[in-house]
């Protein structure tokens, strides 16, 4: 997407910036203030008996950070590693946590009004993970509460119980 396809800027209410990336066909975007930065994806240390989404560890300038593929996880895109494969990095809850996705788009400026409620079924991934959905000129975007995944049961990386309600 371009930088026009991807800007939207709404007069009045609270915005907030998403750092926007792909899986598959599907625009996804996430809270910018968790992105800690983004790299190419590196070998990792594999961990026995992790879940095909949990692709292992790397050793990131002394912190042993755990790299998730977001595209296995959530089942959409082909999940190939070479040098386009991108790779987030996320501080959540003073814990680092990798993502891996297809590819980084941009950052979009959403104001709360223009997110819509996430829907009950028909996403490609557990709902109680979406922060909701916003249309940027013609293109659904899918806003992920990337804290309450990383911090949920099902991937366990970080302590649940410290999560906030409206995280």
């Amino acid at each position: 997407m371009s930088d026009a396809v991807l800007q939207q800027t709404v007069i009045g209410g609270e915005e907030k910036e998403y750092l926007s990336f792909v899986l598959g066909d599907e625009h996804y975007a996430l809270d910018i203030t968790t992105v800690k930065e983004i790299r190419g994806y590196e070998q990792v240390t594999k961990i026995a008996n992790a879940p095909a989404f949990i692709k292992g560890v790397i050793n990131l300038r002394g912190d042993i950070v755990p790299i998730v593929d977001l595209r296995i996880k959530f089942n959409v895109g082909e999940a190939t590693y070479n040098e386009f494969t991108i790779v987030i990095m996320l501080n959540i809850q003073e814990r680092i946590v990798g993502i891996v996705v297809d590819g980084v788009s941009d950052v979009i400026r959403l104001a709360d009004e223009t997110i819509l409620a996430p829907p009950e079924f028909g996403v490609a991934f557990d709902s109680r993970y979406l922060q909701g959905l916003a249309d940027v000129e013609d293109t659904m975007v899918i806003l992920v509460n990337i804290e309450r995944l990383v911090t949920s049961e099902e991937l366990g990386l970080v302590a649940p119980e410290t999560v906030t309600e409206d995280a």
